[in-house]
Parts: structure tokens; C-alpha cells; sequence
């Protein structure tokens, strides 16, 4: 693999650090601010929004822009978020900080993608996806864990100053590394770009994406009650099966975007069965010490198999003119799956059966994916077909 790729592994692991290391400064930034916990948690709300919002907004203001240009755009865009974020005098311009920095969230990520799949030869983009996204990996496995520690021995603010320098070294080593783009800086109408949206594949495979890590998040937001009530852990072991969860991820990605580099529909179909299946086992798992670090371990290698699949089936499915904005718009959708599984898993605990239902009433969300998988190939092949008979 190129090293231009390590330089988007560098982007991609200061993106995860921001997005996820709040969960761990929760009381901190409560405490500093005057704010209550819960008012604090919707700063991971405003930023997954944010997200969504800004992935189609920036993907299209940068559209006449090289590529390479457009990273270091947006990685000023993230640093000087995370500047705002340490300097925050009140949670209103915190929340501001985090929104202006998720901003850069998905366009990072769908242009980087396209960036990582025109370096590599054409059975290698899967993988080359795979490692870019083995930033977000290495980001939850060990940047979220180091934040959270900074932050409780210097305080919340270091964090954000930590995260700032992380940064600018993105900054520096995509400006260094990553080759000028070979594709015209005059992009084609904006209509043949938007055109895409209207495409039946395109939606089912954004569908397919907020259902995919919705049944993730589900649990996932929960995992710290599910550990300590249904597993019997004390809160203090948390932390390191956290860490175990951070591992499957990284196994997870780099296995997923072999496969799908391989076979990309067997991938596609089969990660999402492995998720469900993974889901349901965890069910049973998560009410034993021994099967609880189990169940982690192989929900997050579950769970980060299916990136590399879903993101190179949307390029497929986008073609030329769509594809950054298909790209990013997937971003958005793997974010929105992220607040709709949070919302899933706490009505379940608030409304439904309770803790200990959370995973498996959560495998029903991506089997709903593969359901919408099944029908996405389904019309393809009926659309391959119908030519072949005239």
C-alpha cells in the first residue's frame, strides 16, 4: 500500500478520536460547564447531525476543487474545531465547536475514499478503504481510551489541545504524501452530479448502511450498563473490554475489505449475515463474564466487516459523476445509523423489555439490510438482464 494511504490513516484516526472520546469526558465537561449529563451526552448528538448535515453541503461546495486541495481544506476545518473546543468558555460555544467540526466528518472520509481507491490497482480498493478507515479503528481501540485518561489527569480541555495537534500533523502529512489528483478540476453539470440521488441502488445502499450500524450502535451505546448489570463486571473493567471491542474492529476492517476485495457481493451479503448472527449469539453471551469479552470482540469485528463492503458497493452503484457525493453521503448514513441505533436501544430499555433485549431485538435492524441487499441484487440482476433480451 501506498503511503499516501497511512496519511489518510492518520486523518481518519484524529476524526474518530473527536467523535467518540466525548463519551468518556461526560462528567468532566458536566462539572466545568454547569450542564447536566444528559444536556452534555447531546454533544454527540449535535456532532452525528452535524455529520449528516455536512457531508452533501461540503462535498458539493468543493466539488470544482482537486481532491488532494479538498482534504487539506477540510482537515483546517476539523483542527481549528478542535481549537474552539478547547478554548470553550460555555456549552454553547462548545456545541458550536463540535458542530463546525463534524462539518468535515463525511466529505473527509467520501473524498478520502475515492482518493484511496485511485491509488491502489482494482483489486486492491477495498482494502485500500479498509485502510484508511483503520484510523477510525486504531482511534476507538486507543485514542478514545487516551483522551478519556488526558482528560481526567489534566483535565477536558487537554484533550481537545491533544486532539488539535493530531491534527495539524494530518495536516502536514497529507500535504506532503498525498499525489495532486490526476481528475479535472472542472467537475461536469451539477445536475449529472445530484442525478445520482435518484437512483433506486444508491438509496438502498445508503438504507442499507443506517440499517447496518444501527443494530451496531444499539448496543454499542449501551455497553457499559449491558457489561456492568447483565455481566457482572465492575465499572473500572470497562475499560479494557473496551479495548477488546477496539481489537475486533481492527480485524474486522482489514478482513472486510479483503473479502470484499475478492468478492464483493459474498462480502456484502455475507458481513451483514455474520452481523445478525453475531447479534443474536450476543444475546446470550453478554449474561456471562467469559462470553461478555467474547461477545465484544467479535461484535466489533462484526460490525466494521461490513464498512468496506457497504462503501465499495455504493461507489459501484454511483458511477463517475455521483461517486463523491454518493461517497459521502454513505458517511452520513453510517452516522445517522449510529443516532438511530442509540434511539433504538434506549427505547428498548425505557418502553420494551429492557436491557437484556437489546441485542437481540438489535439483529433485527441489519437483517432488515440484508433484506434490502437481497433486493438491491434482486434489480440488478433483472436490469442486466433486460438489455440481454433486446
Amino acid at each position: 500500500m501506498p503511503i499516501a494511504l497511512y496519511a489518510l490513516t492518520v486523518g481518519s484516526f484524529g476524526i474518530g478520536v473527536t467523535e467518540f472520546v466525548i463519551m468518556g469526558l461526560l462528567l468532566q465537561v458536566s462539572a466545568d460547564l454547569h450542564v447536566s449529563v444528559p444536556t452534555t451526552g447531546l454533544l454527540m448528538t449535535g456532532y452525528a447531525l452535524g455529520v449528516f448535515v455536512g457531508a452533501p453541503i461540503l462535498t458539493l461546495a468543493t466539488r470544482s476543487l482537486p481532491r488532494k486541495t479538498t482534504l487539506l481544506v477540510l482537515m483546517a476545518i476539523f483542527t481549528l474545531g478542535n481549537l474552539m473546543c478547547a478554548l470553550a468558555p460555555s456549552y454553547g460555544w462548545l456545541m458550536a465547536a463540535r458542530i463546525l467540526t463534524s462539518l468535515a466528518h463525511g466529505t473527509f472520509f467520501g473524498v478520502g475514499s475515492l482518493v484511496a481507491t485511485s491509488l491502489v490497482a482494482p483489486e486492491r480498493k477495498a482494502s485500500a478503504i479498509a485502510v484508511m478507515f483503520t484510523g477510525l479503528t486504531l482511534a476507538t481501540l486507543l485514542g478514545v481510551p487516551f483522551g478519556s485518561w488526558l482528560g481526567l489527569a489534566l483535565g477536558w480541555r487537554a484533550t481537545f489541545w491533544a486532539v488539535s495537534a493530531i491534527g495539524l500533523l494530518a495536516l502536514a502529512v497529507l500535504a506532503v504524501f498525498v499525489p495532486r489528483a490526476t481528475e479535472p478540476v472542472r467537475p461536469g453539470p451539477l445536475s449529472e452530479e445530484l442525478a445520482v440521488l435518484a437512483r433506486p441502488q444508491v438509496l438502498l445502499g445508503l438504507a442499507m448502511t443506517v440499517l447496518g450500524f444501527g443494530g451496531v450502535f444499539a448496543v454499542f451505546t449501551y455497553i457499559q450498563p449491558i457489561l456492568v448489570e447483565l455481566a457482572g463486571y465492575d465499572k473500572a473493567d470497562v475499560s479494557p473490554i473496551l479495548l477488546v471491542f477496539g481489537a475486533g474492529l481492527v480485524v474486522g476492517n482489514i478482513l472486510g475489505g479483503r473479502w470484499a476485495d475478492r468478492r464483493l457481493v459474498p462480502a456484502l451479503v455475507g458481513t451483514l449475515a455474520l452481523l445478525c448472527l453475531v447479534l443474536v449469539g450476543a444475546g446470550f453471551g453478554f449474561h456471562d463474564r467469559v462470553g461478555a469479552v467474547a461477545a465484544s470482540f467479535l461484535l466489533g469485528a462484526a460490525a466494521f466487516a461490513t464498512v468496506a463492503p457497504l462503501q465499495m458497493r455504493l461507489l459501484q452503484q454511483a458511477g463517475g459523476a455521483g461517486q463523491g457525493l454518493a461517497s459521502s453521503l454513505n458517511i452520513a448514513a453510517f452516522n445517522l445509523g449510529n443516532a438511530f441505533g442509540a434511539w433504538l436501544g434506549g427505547a428498548v430499555i425505557a418502553h420494551g423489555p429492557g436491557l437484556a433485549a437489546i441485542p437481540p431485538i438489535a439483529a433485527l435492524v441489519p437483517l432488515s439490510a440484508l433484506a434490502l441487499a437481497a433486493v438491491s441484487l434482486t434489480l440488478e440482476r433483472r436490469t442486466a438482464r433486460v438489455p440481454a433480451e433486446c
